[in-house]
């Protein structure tokens, strides 16, 4: 299988999920620092995952969003609201337009390296709260992507539909360690447990039958 696709890579749950199921497509990972709290804990995540799979990493500073955008994810742990996706004060996590931006870069870099498919790990929970998450959102990227570039880059985000357990159910398949990803907006050393990813988070691995590695 032709190394012809991007990821963009956090390092939490759902991204390394995808790098290990498409790991035989994917000639480049890319990580970016948008300057939220979680930014470094899951770029060593994320610089594991690849060197075990000896994945190329490029990592890029986008230290400008932490400075002008507005998000709880952005300021401090304490401004992380904590609880289910579900309750109304979520909206405080939105970075906004977060993937709009990452994804025009991947989609440079793509086309700088020859590359034919830019993915990202967007998936059915987060519909809800971050409307760069949303089939809409991705279907209209993927047109702008193939419009803009010469090479006709296509987006690709099979998890789209799935739920954090689905995703997992697949890394248990893979022989993904999830102990080797980080998914806490509060960006401690540790998960706390308490804000909505953390809670997502366990609520999925549970589901798949993998232990808490928290």
């Amino acid at each position: 299988m032709a190394k012809d696709s991007l990821l963009i890579l956090s390092g939490g749950m759902d991204s390394t999920t995808m790098l290990h199921e498409f790991k035989n497509s994917i000639g480049l990972a890319v990580n970016f620092n948008y300057g939220a709290l979680q930014n470094a804990r899951e770029a060593q995540c994320a610089r594991k995952q690849c060197a075990m799979l000896g994945i190329e990493l490029i990592e890029i500073d986008l230290a400008f969003m932490g400075r002008y955008f507005d998000s709880a994810l952005l300021r401090s742990a304490e401004d992380v609201p904590e609880g289910s996706y579900a309750d109304a004060n979520m909206s405080s996590t939105v970075v906004p337009f977060r993937n709009g931006i990452m994804l025009a870069i991947a989609a440079g870099l793509a086309e700088s390296r020859g590359l034919k498919k830019v993915m990202m790990a967007n998936h059915g929970g987060d519909h809800a709260v971050y409307p760069d998450c949303r089939p809409g959102f991705v279907d209209a990227m993927n047109a702008a992507i193939k419009a803009g570039t010469y090479a006709g880059i296509e987006l690709w985000a099979p998890y789209t539909g799935l739920t954090k357990a689905d995703i997992a159910r697949r890394g248990k398949e893979f022989g993904v360690d999830y102990s080797l990803t980080y998914s806490c907006y509060k960006g401690g050393e540790k998960h706390c447990g308490k804000c909505a990813t953390c809670i997502e988070r366990h609520q999925a691995l549970y589901a798949a039958g993998i232990s808490a590695d928290d």
